[in-house]
Order: C-alpha cells, then structure tokens, then sequence
C-alpha cells in the first residue's frame, strides 16, 4: 500500500507514531471546533502518548485493510497537519463498503481544501482499496459538511434515527452515500 498519495496542492499520507506532536497540535489547535460535532473525547485523547498509539494502531489497521486515515498536508510542508479524511468499518466480501471521516484545520477553510482531499482519498478508495460504497453520516444541522458532500457527488439517503451518541444523548444523523462510478 501507498504511504503518500498527491493530489493538485496536497499530500494525503498514511502516519507513523512518529508524527505524535503534529497530530496532537492539530488537534488541540482545533479542539473547539471539532469537538462541537464529534463524541466526547477523554482527557488522555490530548496526550502525545494517546497520539503515538493511536497512529501506531491505525498504520497496523491500515495494513491489514480494516481502517484507512490519511492526514492532509499542503505539499512541500510535511510536518503541518491541516486535516484529516479517514475511511472506517471497511467491510469487503458483497459489500465493499466503509464510512468516511474527515476534518480540516479551521486555518484552511474555504480554499476547496477538503474538497480536493476528499476527491483524492475517494478515488484512492473506489480504485486501489476497490470500495464500491462510501457511506457519510452527518448532523442535520452541519450544513457546510452537508453542500461539501453533495459537491462532492454523495446522495442523500435518509435520517438514521437515534444513531450516534454525542455529548449526552442520542442524535439523529443523515445518511449519505458515494457509490463508485
């Protein structure tokens, strides 16, 4: 498997438990802001050492197939993480199929940045991870992730009722989908 797919102003790559500090300045840089539309996370989230494992555990996950991350960079700057598109639950056999993540430094915003890391990470997914379907769930309040996902080519499913727990309660998301061309 690749370690580093380009797209037209970014690097998409697969990390090492190398890159703890520039995950967790990442993170913590944009803590406010993700932390509004994401579980609660615990306090040892924002820890190098929670970091390192975490990557540690995803390169693995990555090699066995079952989790793909990429983490954005701007190219010719390898050491600034801007954001992040991840792909989860990958299940193969009749399905080829797996939910997307993704999130992008508030810095970065409305450049088309997520938009073309996005693009880049679905066309590594649809065609060298040979996915058929790409699922996004988001809350239907999160209007800028809803235009991007539609911008991107995904279609709107449906309300998935009472499916992610966030900050105390249980949340209604919509469902959309990406079905390879």
């Amino acid at each position: 498997m690749e370690l580093c797919y380009e797209t037209e102003r970014l690097a998409l790559r697969l990390l090492r438990e190398d890159y703890d500090e520039p995950v967790l300045y990442f993170y913590e840089k944009n803590r406010e802001v993700f932390e509004a539309w994401e579980p609660d996370r615990p306090t040892h989230f924002y820890t190098r050492k929670f970091q390192a494992s975490l990557l540690r555990t995803e390169f693995q996950m990555a090699l066995k197939g079952n989790v793909l991350r990429f983490w954005i960079f701007e190219k010719g700057n390898p050491w600034d993480v801007i954001g992040t598109v991840s792909f989860q639950n990958i299940i193969r056999s009749v399905y080829q199929t797996c939910q997307i993540g993704y999130k992008l430094d508030e810095d970065y915003w409305h450049r088309g940045y997520a938009r073309e890391a996005i693009a880049g990470a679905l066309s590594v997914a649809t065609c060298a991870l040979d996915l058929h379907r790409v699922e996004a769930m988001v809350l239907p309040e999160n209007l800028p992730s809803i235009r991007l996902l539609q911008a991107l080519g995904f279609e709107a499913e449906g309300i998935c009722r009472s499916c992610i727990y966030l900050h105390g309660s249980w949340t209604d998301h919509l469902r959309y989908s990406y079905i390879r061309p």
